[in-house]
């Protein structure tokens, strides 16, 4: 038999390799820019500190001598430290911390101004509406306005025979104005489009009210509403000087019948503070819900 007659071998079935799975990199981890943040966080807080070391400074070195009218920081320091470290104490029903008192004067401005808000917010709109409304109820509103918080006090502690729902009409009547003008500017300032808008979609006053003037309106709203609780926490504070409770203006009031300056400086550091945060916290509220708009 010749070579080429010879069967070559059947070479055996060769097994196939596994194949190598490539796995897809996944978006990167974010991260976080912590020089960014530090920066930022310089930018904001650190001007602020300075400006307060500075105006520390300047208090104690005008205060400190023995015959000076007015405590230095040192003293208040020293004299109202109970009320600076310790806010929450509570050893009877007028010996209470700062804490709790702030906590009182904030519940009576959570009545008033969330009646303002509400009223407001509708009052404004039907003014904003309606040209009529407008022509007939915006002259007496610029009217009222201008009356101070506590004249209306007087009134209020005849109607209603308490000191506690006097305060928060007080609060009522002083906030409500700057939330219904400003309402009434946002309704009247809604575009023309949208108007048409609901024509077309045979959309009822309710739904108009909803769905098109709130949305519409709402940063001219928020813009009412941080005149508005501003001006609630400074009419409480006033309020509760004449109307008496256990909320901060009251205390302010009992500091200086007992000749406590220092813990009057405390409470006026504990109004500001409380202030600044209203004003942030409706800010920040208006910010979300409007989504940065402004208006303008």
């Amino acid at each position: 038999m010749s070579a080429l007659a010879k069967k070559e071998p059947i070479p055996a079935k060769i097994a196939p390799k596994a194949a190598n799975v490539v796995r897809l990199a996944g978006p990167p981890a974010p991260r976080i820019d912590v020089r960014g943040l530090a920066m930022a966080a310089a930018r904001n807080i650190v001007p602020p500190l300075v400006v307060l070391a500075i105006i520390l400074t300047i208090w104690q070195v005008l205060c400190s001598s023995p015959d000076a009218s007015l405590p230095s920081p040192h003293r208040v320091w020293q004299e109202s430290f109970d009320l600076i470290a310790y806010p929450f104490f509570n050893y009877g029903s007028q010996d209470i911390g700062l804490g709790w008192r702030v906590m009182i004067s904030l519940q009576r401005v959570a009545y008033g101004f969330g009646l303002a808000a509400v009223a407001g917010v509708v009052i404004g709109a039907v003014i904003g509406q309606s040209v009529w409304a407008m022509r007939g109820l915006d002259p007496i509103f610029q009217v009222l306005r201008t009356v101070p918080p506590l004249a209306w006090l007087p009134l209020s502690l005849a109607a209603f025979q308490d000191s506690n729902p006097s305060a928060i009409f007080v609060i009522f009547i002083t906030s409500i104005w700057p939330v219904i003008i400003n309402t009434a500017v946002g309704v009247r300032n809604i575009p023309q489009d949208y108007r048409n808008v609901a024509q077309v979609l045979r959309l009822n006053h309710f739904e108009f009210f909803f769905k098109i003037m709130l949305p519409s309106a709402a940063p001219y709203i928020f813009t009412g509403l941080r005149i508005g609780v501003g001006l609630s926490w400074l009419a409480i504070v006033a309020a509760e000087m004449l109307t008496g409770g256990v909320g901060i203006g009251f205390f302010i009031w009992d500091a200086w019948n007992s000749s406590r300056l220092p813990d009057i400086i405390v409470a006026l550091a504990y109004i500001g503070v409380v202030g600044f945060a209203l004003d942030k916290l409706v800010a920040a509220a208006g910010r979300l819900i409007t989504r940065g708009a402004s208006a303008n």
